[in-house]
Formats: C-alpha cells, sequence, structure tokens
C-alpha cells in the first residue's frame, strides 16, 4: 500500500495490509467492524487510519502470568 496518506487502498490491499483474506474482510464489512468509502461504481476504499485503527482495536492485552500451586492432600 502506498504510503500516501491521501490514497485510498483496494479491498486487496487492504486485505494485504491486515494480513488477512478477502473472504475474511467481507466478513469484516458484514459484522460492521469496518466501513469502507464506496467509489461511484461500487468498489470500496479504505483510509489507512481506519486500517490503523481497526488493528489496534484487535490487539489483545498480554495476559497476566499466575502462579498456580498444586498442593496434595
Amino acid at each position: 500500500m502506498d504510503n500516501s496518506k491521501s490514497r485510498l487502498a483496494t479491498a486487496k490491499e487492504a486485505a494485504t495490509y491486515l494480513g488477512i483474506s478477502l473472504s475474511t474482510l467481507n466478513r469484516i464489512e458484514k459484522e460492521a467492524r469496518l466501513l469502507p468509502f464506496r467509489t461511484p461504481g461500487g468498489h470500496r476504499r479504505y483510509d489507512r487510519a481506519m486500517l490503523d485503527e481497526y488493528l489496534e482495536s484487535t490487539r489483545t492485552q498480554p495476559v497476566e502470568r499466575v502462579e498456580v500451586v498444586i498442593r496434595h492432600i
């Protein structure tokens, strides 16, 4: 994807940027977790900031390590 902030990515470029398949991108859109812009011809376009926000929202917090002690009775 072009580093220019004004350029919008195609669906294929967005999927590649996110590291997912086009099918997964479609599913994410159907779940309304990503809402692309539409061209007059109906093609989807994605702003890089939108993609970055999605990536940030899907990040998981590090799991806190808990020590477990097993006692035999």
